[in-house]
């Protein structure tokens, strides 16, 4: 069997002035005011029988598609492969930089995941590997705190050729990158950054951590106290200035980012070493791509929905409610999406994603159908481009499935989410792409 080679690299993505941030766009005020920790992006290529493969990750929300397909072009000139080669990862963290406005700052990243490219293909070794999974106990549903979320958490274990000594663990985990509440103007990682370290600290080799299907999945531990944390995360903004933010402490917000680092190394722990890496006999990266639809809601309706998210959760619509009127206007009643699907399959294990913010169960579901654990569905996959509910979190409503759209709808391009079918339709086309891989 001929073997598999991989390369790593990663670069530091801190921006070095104010910027404005992406996370919480209803705060009036959105420029850093400092750094909390380091940002970093990772590149990882895999070359096997002269294919190469390259998988980024990026500690940000999340750029557009379009910003995200750049990238991915300009890195897979480098490697000599066609752009479905090359996967990227966000963590959403909420406390960096955003990157459609700040172009100087897209403008850095972009040079430095190219740099690191280049890097990470000239530094090749040959490497076995193998998966495994942990218990996922740092996440909670925050639309429903008693109901269930993906209880799994995905560990891709690369060693070096004498299967002991581990180059690279790829983590895959399911939970918000909100740690750090509205109050805070300092840019981090979030939880990603402080797990990373604790990881390669544990394990002494590179860790690279992939955000699950997060859409409904909020950090467990965040704030010492419980009430706050039954706050809607549509109306965390209105907190920005309100006496229990003020009087939460750095020392708490410090905590809550260890807590989580330590639960996701506690979970890692007894499995890691049980994972037995082998040659790899099957690797791809591969995609897919399939139509959704969003009906662009009557300007009643729209009404409605505006001043529902100005009620409950203070979000202004002027501009949405624009928007909705001029599609309506021009004979727009139902916006078209392209959503592609990428897989990056290693073995019997899978990466698999889509640039939405994706339900919880809906891996699940695809777990399930394809009959496979080690197949995990990701959301903030190749971009980022709006919610993406099931069908009972779609007939629910609220801030995920409508009020978001006010404030983001000139990012991903719809001003409602895409129909309630989409989620079960995306899980057959998943499983369907996958079975015939």
């Amino acid at each position: 069997m001929d073997p598999t080679y991989v390369g790593y690299e990663e670069r530091i993505i801190t921006p070095e002035k104010p910027v404005q941030m992406a996370g919480y766009d209803a705060r009036i005020d959105n420029c850093s005011r400092g750094v909390m920790k380091d940002l970093k992006t990772q590149i990882l290529v895999i070359k096997k029988n002269q294919e190469r493969y390259c998988l980024i990750t990026i500690d940000s929300l999340g750029f557009t598609v379009a910003l995200t397909s750049f990238i991915r072009k300009k890195a897979a000139e480098i490697l000599t492969v066609r752009m479905e080669q090359v996967m990227i990862c966000f963590s959403h963290t909420h406390a960096a930089p955003n990157a459609a406005v700040e172009k100087e700052y897209y403008d850095f990243v972009c040079q430095s995941i190219l740099s690191g490219v280049k890097k990470a293909d000239e530094s090749m070794v040959p490497v076995y590997a193998g998966w495994g999974i942990a218990e996922n106990t740092v996440g909670i549903n925050r639309r429903e705190s008693n109901q269930p979320i993906d209880p799994r958490i995905g560990i891709l274990k690369i060693c070096g050729e004498d299967q002991e000594k581990i180059k690279v663990l790829v983590v895959r985990v399911t939970a918000h990158c909100n740690v750090l509440m509205p109050d805070n103007y300092l840019i981090s990682p979030d939880y990603f950054g402080e797990a990373r370290e604790a990881l390669e600290r544990r394990y002494g080799c590179n860790v690279m951590m992939v955000q699950g299907a997060s859409g409904d999945v909020r950090p467990r531990y965040r704030q010492e106290n419980a009430d706050y944390l039954e706050i809607h995360p549509a109306e965390e903004h209105l907190m920005d200035n309100s006496v229990q933010m003020k009087e939460r402490s750095d020392a708490q917000s410090q905590k809550a980012l260890k807590d989580m680092a330590e639960a996701i190394c506690e979970a890692l722990y007894p499995v890691v070493y049980l994972i037995k890496p082998r040659p790899v006999s099957r690797i791809s990266m591969f995609s897919v791509k399939s139509y959704f639809y969003a009906d662009v809601p009557e300007l009643k309706r729209a009404g409605e929905i505006a001043a529902e998210a100005w009620e409950m959760g203070r979000i202004e619509g002027k501009g949405w409610l624009m928007e909705v009127e001029r599609l309506l206007n021009r004979g727009e009643k139902k916006q078209r999406a392209e959503i592609e699907i990428q897989f990056f399959a290693v073995n019997d294990g899978c990466l698999c994603g889509v640039p939405n913010e994706i339900m919880s169960d809906i891996a699940v579901k695809i777990w399930k159908k394809s009959n496979n654990p080690m197949l995990f569905f990701n959301g903030y996959t190749n971009g980022c481009s709006g919610y993406l509910p099931t069908t009972a979190e779609y007939d629910k409503g609220g801030f995920e499935v409508l009020w978001s759209n006010l404030l983001y709808y000139q990012y991903h391009g719809r001003v409602m989410p895409l129909n309630r079918d989409t989620a079960n339709r995306l899980e057959d086309e998943v499983v369907k792409a996958w079975l015939e891989y």
